[in-house]
């Protein structure tokens, strides 16, 4: 397992304090549909509106990391990686739907080395002002299943779950949920190439694949935006899941 105790969580979370003192912030490639690192806008012009805020995560996440926004992970002539030699971490949350290129692009960077975080919720309840249907709107249900079946998953959801936000207790900060699915070990698997620890009611797997690390987590509530003690649990969680996910990353 690569995950057991508190213990290890614990040593990661100091790990990565030290690691940033004095140092160039690591690279962070942002691979999203959620409105982190602009705001939902109508148009261009109004996303680059300085007024328009996207909220308090890029705020989070730019305070350890450079962030790279990517639109693509491969470049659908070649199949070849792009970008992802350009950064040091990556962080997929609620992407849309990777295109064949873009698995295998992403299976390789992992598997030499590169450490993945990834949100994928199977039934998103962030609110949008772009209506079901339109491009704009973010990803609504995670459709992820041959990159994380490619890692040993198998993600389930069930619809007679009761709604509404509650927070999962961890070893380290309690995590907000909502409407989540559950992982589960693939059909097959593990193989001698991946080993998945599954923890928090199933809600949250790290697997270590040949060289690198993937992290899965069945949700992505921890994105919506909230105040107060809200928005300070999201943080806790949000700066536990980074270093858990990138503690000893890939350079």
């Amino acid at each position: 397992m690569i995950l057991a105790v508190a213990g290890a969580i614990a040593v990661a979370l100091a790990g990565w304090g030290l690691a940033g003192a004095g140092r160039p912030k690591p690279v962070l490639g942002l691979f999203t549909t959620l409105p982190i690192y602009w705001a939902e806008a109508a148009d261009m012009s109004a996303m680059l509106d300085r007024q328009a805020h996207p909220g308090w995560v890029r705020g989070a996440l730019e305070d350890r990391f450079e962030l790279l926004p990517l639109d693509t992970l491969a470049a659908p002539e070649s199949g070849t990686a792009r970008d992802l030699d350009d950064i040091d971490v990556l962080l997929l949350a609620q992407p849309r739907a990777l295109s064949p290129q873009e698995n295998v692009a992403l299976d390789d960077w992992v598997r030499a080395g590169g450490h993945v975080l990834v949100f994928a919720d199977p039934l998103l309840t962030a609110e949008s002002r772009f209506a079901i249907g339109d491009r704009r709107r973010p990803q609504d249900v995670a459709l992820l299943s041959p990159i994380l079946g490619r890692w040993g998953l198998e993600m389930h959801f069930d619809p007679e779950q009761t709604g509404g936000e509650r927070t999962i207790a961890t070893d380290s900060a309690p995590l907000p949920v909502n409407l989540a699915g559950t992982l589960h070990p693939a059909e097959g698997y593990p193989t001698s190439t991946e080993d998945c620890w599954i923890a928090y009611d199933r809600l949250f797997a790290q697997c270590a694949i040949e060289q690198g690390k993937a992290t899965v987590i069945a949700d992505a509530a921890l994105f919506e935006d909230a105040e107060g003690e809200g928005r300070a649990v999201r943080a806790d969680a949000l700066e536990w899941l980074t270093a858990s996910a990138f503690g000893s990353g890939r350079r």
